[in-house]
């Protein structure tokens, strides 16, 4: 780990331009690269935070497919999209680039061809899947089948998203062609691979011994399973119609692998950035006074920890990461999120629906951050942090503080007296919180660093509540001068440590307090006189608005009606049986009945037992339908009933006919109704 480095090089994995940004990608890596970002800038430090739109590779292709237009416009869509909701979410990057930019086509194939030239790759004739009907080889996510070290059925040709693990496509079992679902064959195709093999010693000494102790144990362990499995080749070239042309003659209709050049986008985009800022971008890559930090989820692990490094080693100017802390995923109410079945929060739709709340967003996010384990979101959850956290701690201590100085002082920041053995403590204690938070954030522990900066929120109110200035107003008015003083320090505090969590927060509070300069942590700790006496401060506003039971049911409302979307979407019709000859259906005889009783069946869950009149006579069916139906609520149903089934015991209980039933689209049990006008008990279906 880099002690004093001078500068910062911080990376944010670049989004794939298919589809916008959902919460998924801001909890596991825009919101705590953007924390680690603002943090170090308020330290002072020489921070380039960068990131971009990562427009090749197969995900743009199928994309562009489905949606029935060209890459370009699928790039162009969705790059507009991104860019607008990190803006206006407040993702602080010093340059958002592209990896379709022409910078960055000339910074990855002078890249590739300087390996090239070195002999880092080596050339091989290989057997990859085809697929005839398309007539073209068949990229990584182009192929779905079975994992091989999980049983996952849905695995992808580079990646199984179950269990975390990176594959060939040549890897699965059952493998399908997504572009038309026929059984891909192999055909033999010529590409440059990147013998990761080479590398081997240099990542053991490198990751192994090196990182052992400072990099998360998710992410070491990982890597680790990795090298100690044996590291093979690995393509770094693809037969794809999307992406930057391999640089190389013999090449031609060859494309650089998305996973070889995505990474690179974070080069070409710190050259983006020096060109417009007048900087050399050098340094920020090459000096060894640098530090290097990789925020990326979980699935992206090997490629930052592995290949990108060899890479880097290869190449031979690079600096290496410092660190790559990984988070794992985020859940949706109890699912994986998915931009394909579209079971997501997506960032541009909360903008819109959440109007002026980024903060709570990011609040809710990182104080339930999938740091160790996947985590769930939740709507309710969401509701409960912003409503008993944000609401009643942060925003009940800076509202009192504020209509108290006010009230009291028409706004003026009061002359202290003598401060008390609790005023000191308070202060002496609000001095330490910037070491405490700065050393969780240091430590990648963002849900740890917010935890304590809602403790100096905690800490107000209860200085406030165990002083109790409004009721020492009135025998004490020179006592409360002090407490509104200390209270009025800690709001001050507030706004500055807030900040890279809570920046909107910050910005508001600050204009609030009408603090013109940002007050940096080193005051904080090192100076009580935040807000000098005689300063004027305004008038009082909600930090935070409570967010009613409407607005969440709202959101989960829209999340069922994706559900049952998706449900209808998907539903494959069962195989027709058999044929049968006409005079096996004329035999079976169906009518309409009604049910005129029903009771659950003693010691069964699954099982009612109903009184049908059936036209032709009353009689007992036994039917598994109380897991969907109640008795009381069916009593009085029209149904089809299977009159001449031959009778069955049911748990001592002669069952006399067969309830007809279905399933909707949204998966539950329904009566196949006789809804025509005028059919009475008894009538037969034909």
């Amino acid at each position: 780990m880099l002690q004093n480095p001078k500068r910062y090089t911080i990376t944010a994995a670049l989004p794939y331009t298919n589809g916008p940004i959902h919460i998924g990608h801001l909890a596991g890596v825009y919101v705590p690269s953007d924390i680690y970002s603002r943090y170090l800038r308020l330290q002072g430090r020489d921070v380039v935070f960068v990131c971009g739109s990562d427009e090749h590779g197969v995900a743009i292709s199928m994309k562009a497919k489905k949606e029935g237009i060209t890459p370009q416009e699928v790039i162009d869509k969705y790059d507009g999209i991104i860019r607008k909701s990190f803006s206006d979410f407040g993702i602080s990057f010093d340059n958002y680039s592209r990896t379709s930019a022409k910078i960055h086509h000339d910074t990855a194939s002078e890249f590739f061809r300087k390996l090239y030239e070195q002999g880092d790759f080596i050339e091989e004739v290989t057997e990859q899947l085809y697929d005839a009907k398309a007539d073209q080889f068949l990229a990584d996510r182009f192929v779905v089948g079975t994992c091989p070290r999980c049983g996952n059925e849905e695995a992808y040709g580079d990646q199984c998203e179950k269990c975390g693990s990176t594959l060939n496509a040549t890897d699965l079992i059952n493998p399908k062609s997504t572009i038309t679902g026929e059984t891909p064959i192999l055909k033999s195709t010529k590409h440059w691979f990147l013998p990761l093999d080479r590398y081997e010693d240099f990542l053991k000494e490198w990751i192994l011994v090196g990182h052992k102790n400072d990099w998360k144990p998710n992410v070491y362990g990982q890597v680790k399973s990795w090298i100690d499995g044996g590291l093979e080749p690995r393509a770094v070239t693809r037969d794809l119609d999307w992406g930057i042309d391999v640089p190389v003659e013999g090449a031609e209709g060859k494309k650089l692998y998305v996973w070889f050049d995505a990474p690179i986008g974070y080069i070409s985009s710190t050259k983006e950035w020096a060109l417009r800022e007048g900087k050399d971008w050098e340094p920020y890559w090459k000096d060894q006074d640098t530090k290097l930090v990789h925020f990326i989820g979980k699935d992206n692990i090997v490629f930052h920890c592995i290949i990108f490094p060899a890479m880097l080693k290869a190449e031979g100017s690079y600096i290496l990461p410092d660190n790559v802390p990984a988070n794992e995923f985020l859940n949706l109410e109890g699912n994986k999120l998915s931009t394909s079945k579209n079971w997501a929060v997506w960032l541009h739709e909360y903008l819109e629906e959440f109007p002026n709340q980024q903060d709570v967003l990011r609040y809710a996010l990182t104080s339930n951050a999938p740091e160790n384990k996947d985590n769930d979101f939740t709507w309710k959850d969401f509701q409960a942090r912003n409503n008993n956290e944000l609401v009643a701690v942060f925003g009940n201590f800076i509202n009192r503080v504020v209509v108290l100085t006010n009230k009291y002082y028409e706004g003026i920041v009061p002359t202290p007296n003598e401060l008390s053995t609790a005023d000191e403590t308070i202060l002496t204690e609000l001095k330490a919180y910037p070491a405490v938070i700065s050393s969780s954030i240091e430590r990648y522990r963002f849900r740890e660093a917010l935890g304590e900066l809602m403790n100096v929120a905690r800490l107000g109110n209860k200085y406030l509540a165990d002083e109790e200035p409004w009721k020492m107003i009135k025998t004490d008015p020179a006592r409360v001068q002090t407490q509104m003083y200390v209270a009025l320090q800690i709001a001050a505090a507030l706004s500055s440590l807030c900040e890279p969590f809570l920046p909107f927060t910050a910005t508001k509070l600050s204009r609030i307090l009408k603090i013109e300069d940002k007050i940096d942590w080193e005051t904080v700790a090192d100076n009580s006189d935040l807000i000098p006496t005689g300063h004027k401060i305004g008038e009082a506003e909600l930090l935070f608005a409570k967010i009613e039971d409407e607005e969440i049911q709202k959101q989960i409302d829209k999340l069922e009606a994706t559900k049952t979307a998706n449900l209808v979407e998907n539903k494959v019709a069962e195989p027709q049986k058999e044929l049968i000859q006409f005079d096996d259906f004329a035999k079976m005889d169906i009518r309409v009945g009604t049910i005129l009783e029903a009771e659950k069946m003693p010691k069964a869950n699954k099982l009612l037992i109903l009184k049908v009149d059936t036209g032709i006579d009353v009689r007992t069916i036994v039917s598994g339908i109380a897991e969907s139906f109640k008795p009381e609520d069916i009593i009085g149903k029209r149904v089809t009933v299977l009159v001449n089934l031959a009778p069955r015991n049911l748990r001592g209980v002669e069952s006399q006919g067969m309830i007809l039933m279905t399933n909707n689209a949204e998966g539950k049990l329904v009566f196949v109704n006789p809804d025509a006008d005028g059919v009475g008990n008894g009538e037969t279906i034909n």
